[in-house]
């Protein structure tokens, strides 16, 4: 009688599939919580790097011109605004991770070529909406995404935006996140957020009125309004990077 032997157990193939799903998890998956923990610092450097700013700028302008106010509001874990004179600056941190763009051009640097994993980001949506938007629930109005801050898992930043916040924070390899560039990219946010007027739009766009839209008006002002008064964001000569 042949006797029966025990089978064997030997090392998993590296490419089986549970070998695979392992490697994903510990590495990918393993990754992307060190993005999102950096982020959830960063998001709460920035509010306290915000309401220093407001508390300084406050105070000087009660001594320039007290009609003019800066006000910082925490709306919670993901989101908090700041007020400057008639603007309203929306700070979200968006809680899932993401891949750049495969088509991004800092997929050509060698950061990126030597490590893949560094092309994955938090990211902070920043938005500029009017303050009598919000103050007479004008729910119609426009706001617009005016920048973007993506972190990556070794606290490297860069901002995508318009004008000076599309070149001022390009160089992701160099540039490493601090409390001193934080607020040097807020500072930015703001310069642009006040230099971008409200402009009125051709006449011929707005000679005609329905008398709905009259009568919301005479409600309460519910005609819609933004900082290009429904003109494209896209459709400024500024590309965005």
């Amino acid at each position: 009688m042949s006797k029966k032997t025990a089978p064997t157990t030997g090392t998993p193939a590296p490419n089986d599939p549970r070998s695979m799903i392992l490697r994903m998890l510990q590495h990918k998956s393993g990754m992307k919580q060190d993005v999102y923990h950096r982020t959830i610092t960063l998001f709460s450097d920035l509010k306290e790097v915000l309401q220093e700013v407001t508390e300084d700028l406050e105070h000087e302008m009660v001594q320039r011109d007290k009609r003019v106010s800066v006000q910082y509001r925490d709306k919670g874990d993901t989101a908090c605004e700041l007020k400057v004179g008639g603007d309203t600056i929306i700070f979200h941190m968006h809680t899932n991770v993401f891949k750049l763009d495969q088509a991004h051009s800092l997929w050509k640097t060698s950061y990126l070529e030597e490590d893949e994993m560094r092309g994955y980001f938090g990211t902070i949506n920043i938005y500029n909406f009017l303050s009598d938007s919000f103050k007479y629930n004008r729910e119609r109005d426009l706001g617009y995404l005016v920048s973007r801050l993506f972190l990556n898992k070794e606290g490297h930043f860069f901002v995508q935006g318009k004008r000076q916040l599309g070149f001022l924070y390009n160089d992701l390899a160099s540039n490493g996140m601090d409390r001193v560039k934080l607020k040097e990219v807020l500072y930015s946010v703001i310069i642009y957020v006040l230099d971008f007027d409200l402009l009125t739009p051709p006449y011929d766009q707005v000679n005609q009125v329905t008398v709905s839209e009259m009568n919301e008006l005479n409600a309460g002002g519910q005609l819609s309004t933004g900082k290009r008064l429904g003109f494209r964001f896209q459709a400024d000569v500024d590309d965005l990077t």
